[in-house]
């Protein structure tokens, strides 16, 4: 979209092929949201979250990628 500005913050490599982006998106109006791209394919999945919903995402995938006792 024209009214809005893009940063790549990360990319990374997944299983099996797989693909993804973060980006940090601002609109003209100043909002700023966090987007998720995700590559699988041809199929691209796309996902825009506020800074309290990418801060739960972030603990939630942070907790998952701890060793289970």
């Amino acid at each position: 979209m024209a009214d809005e500005t893009l940063r790549d913050i990360a990319e990374l490599d997944l299983p099996f092929g797989r693909r993804a982006k973060v980006r940090e998106v601002t609109h003209e109006s100043g909002l700023r949201m966090i987007r998720l791209v995700l590559r699988e394919g041809t199929r691209i999945t796309q996902v825009d979250m506020d800074e309290s919903a990418a801060r739960q995402l972030a603990g939630v995938l942070a907790a998952a990628a701890e060793p289970r006792e």
